[in-house]
């Protein structure tokens, strides 16, 4: 079963994520690609400048991969306080290793999440998020631009 994610949805959503954080942040790193949407407004919403992307590949299609793949290391040296956040936390399994890389590359600085839906069934929850899911999300930014074109 698939459910469609729309834009209005989706605003409404980062304002209701943006009332939820209640920690002050220097810098926000989206999971790409499905985080970067998110990682932008946040920026935006917070006046924050500091917003990178670090890489992942878990899924091809809807088929999860057997590694996850993590590479682009944004450098934060001068961070202190970083949210990450991605569109969903499905499996947990990117978010972990994410988190797992950064905290042993910069153990001075201080890692908290964000997403726009989190799975009760993975292995790690954000700190934050809108919304729970239990089937696959088909978000605006894919399905209206592909239109049936499958990722």
């Amino acid at each position: 079963m698939h459910y469609y994610y729309g834009y209005n949805e989706f605003i409404k959503d980062s304002k209701d994520l943006t009332q939820k954080i209640d920690w002050g942040f220097d810098t926000i790193i989206g999971i790409a690609r499905g985080g970067l949407t998110l990682s932008h407004l946040l920026g935006e919403f917070y006046n924050i400048r500091q917003v990178y992307a670090i890489n992942t590949i878990g899924y091809e299609n809807t088929q999860k991969l057997e590694k996850t793949k993590i590479f682009n290391l944004p450098n934060l040296e001068n961070a202190k306080n970083v949210l990450i956040v991605d569109d969903i936390v499905d499996s947990g399994d990117t978010l972990s290793l994410v988190l797992a890389i950064l905290i042993k590359e910069y153990p001075c600085v201080t890692f908290k999440s964000a997403s726009l839906f989190y799975k009760p069934t993975a292995c790690i929850k954000p700190n934050w998020y809108a919304q729970e899911a239990n089937v696959w999300i088909d978000f605006f930014w894919t399905v209206d631009l592909l239109g049936s074109k499958s990722r």
